[in-house]
């Protein structure tokens, strides 16, 4: 048969959707089941793809049917990974897109705090409102965002004086204006307003759907029960699985129970970063999984070959993997055979970027006013730190006046500067891209600084695989010491 590839569909805006739906005959098939079910015929229907796709369009009905039949009788939830949904989500509170970010295999770009200078828009959550704290809750909300501005207003000039060389660019102006406006965010709270576009596929889809159902947090609530009925509505025979369960509801509530026992003292350590685990003789690793790509030796015989090999051999052999490598490309598969454990003691805002590298495992702890708080350098610098850290005692005494009352929900009044610990674990291949995106000059100094840190602390324990870790403006720099000359291609 001859190659034929075939665009079978794509995302069109909604809005285009109804329009082109007003100006056509009443039909069924406008909807992303019809691909899932068809794709699933694929593995016993000897028909092409493309005819197997015209069945499902004349034939809705049947093709939920087989859905349904596929999904939950035979357990393929696979097939509902055609169906892709987008979503703008407006209006949601910082704290409730932590908790929407967390599906790592979603898309998602977010409005952000450095760009757009906020206004006083902010939740109210349900919690509050019930306890009789509106007014304490609003006017902390409303006494940190005045701040924000004046915060914002002083810090521009400051960061424009200080930076007189990029400030003669014009094109680095909103650059600058950046700097200014996320340091000044640092004093908002985790209850400000913000807005996402999200794209998700239909099992990932069902996934959050599941576990939201299981949430506490009132908006999280109410988050569910939109997003679950506009889906409802287009797809109904893939998302299938909507009902809270044990698992999602109580597993962590009965581990935080039992830990409790176990777990007396608070830890005081504030350490921004620490490598817990990492993999042993990690450059012996990296070396033998690449002998064993491209040999036909057992993985056993490779690490014997890496651990005989001198240090300068061992050196040598690995710089081929970097040989041809450019700024924009990742690292050989290889190294994800190599992995590392940070402990990490993380703000709001370095968390919220952190989170981002989905590929990672990254869990955290709840956050806690005791960590106290990340104060921006350029906050000092302006000789606005007393009035910083007044603010911040009062969010934290008003934290502490919620949290006595709600069981669920003070943490909407903590800023971004308050801080949680984190685990994340992540193989060589993702550091790399968390070092290029993290460490470059452009990078917000609070997560270049954590980067930063990670590179060190792995540099240390695995060099070899390290050799071209660091920032993407530094790429050129960092390849010419190893390889003597620069690399083909430069950062933009």
């Amino acid at each position: 048969m001859t190659m034929r590839v075939i665009l079978a569909g794509y995302n069109v805006d909604s809005e285009v959707i109804e329009d082109l739906k007003k100006s056509s005959l009443p039909r069924e098939d406008v909807t992303p089941e019809t691909l899932s079910a068809s794709y699933a015929r694929i593995s016993r229907d000897p028909r092409p793809a493309n005819e197997l796709r015209a069945v499902a369009r004349e034939e809705v009905e049947k093709a939920r049917r087989s859905n349904r039949n596929i999904i939950f009788k035979m357990g393929h939830h696979s097939v509902a990974e055609h169906a892709v949904f987008n979503f703008d989500i407006i209006g949601v509170s910082r704290l409730a897109i932590e908790e929407i970010e967390k599906f790592r295999l979603c898309s998602y770009t977010e409005k952000s705090q450095r760009y757009i200078t906020l206004g006083d828009d902010f939740v109210i959550p349900e919690e509050v409102k019930k306890a009789g704290k509106e007014e304490l809750f609003t006017s902390t909300i409303r006494a940190q965002n005045r701040l924000y501005h004046m915060l914002y207003k002083k810090l521009k000039p400051h960061i424009f004086k200080k930076n007189k060389e990029i400030a003669e660019d014009p094109k680095k102006r909103s650059m600058l204006d950046g700097w200014a406006k996320e340091d000044a965010r640092y004093v908002v709270s985790l209850a400000t307003e913000g807005q996402l576009g999200m794209t998700v596929n239909g099992r990932n889809l069902e996934l959050l759907i599941r576990r939201f159902a299981s949430k506490r947090l009132a908006e999280l609530k109410e988050f569910n029960h939109k997003i679950y009925a506009l889906a409802k509505e287009v797809a109904p025979s893939i998302i299938l699985f909507t009902e809270a369960s044990d698992f999602n509801s109580k597993t962590y509530d009965e581990l935080e129970e039992r830990a409790g026992s176990f777990l007396k003292q608070p830890d005081e350590s504030r350490k921004q970063a620490r490598l817990v685990e990492f993999t042993p003789e990690a450059d012996n690793k990296l070396a033998a999984s690449l002998f064993h790509t491209v040999s036909s030796s057992s993985f056993e015989e490779c690490i014997k070959k890496a651990k005989s090999l001198t240090a300068e051999e061992k050196k040598e052999f690995l710089k081929l993997a970097f040989k041809y490598m450019e700024f924009y490309d990742f690292p050989l598969r290889e190294f994800e055979y190599v992995s590392l454990t940070f402990d990490l003691v993380i703000s709001a805002t370095c968390f919220a970027q952190l989170k981002r590298h989905r590929m990672a495992t990254l869990t955290a702890q709840k956050y806690n006013p005791d960590l106290r708080v990340i104060v921006p350098p350029s906050i000092e610098e302006i000789g606005a730190k007393q009035e910083f850290m007044e603010m911040i005692d009062r969010t934290s005494d008003v934290y502490s006046d919620l949290k006595e009352i709600l069981e669920h929900g003070a943490e909407y009044v903590l800023t971004n500067a308050h801080r949680r610990r984190a685990l994340i674990k992540v193989n060589a291949r993702e550091l790399y891209h968390i070092s290029r995106l993290r460490e470059d000059a452009t990078a917000q100094w609070d997560i270049r600084r954590m980067a930063s840190e990670m590179s060190k602390l792995a540099r240390e324990v695995m060099p070899l695989t390290c050799l071209l870790i660091g920032g993407k403006d530094a790429y050129p720099d960092v390849y010419e010491c190893i390889f003597g000359k620069k690399p083909k291609f430069f950062p933009p």
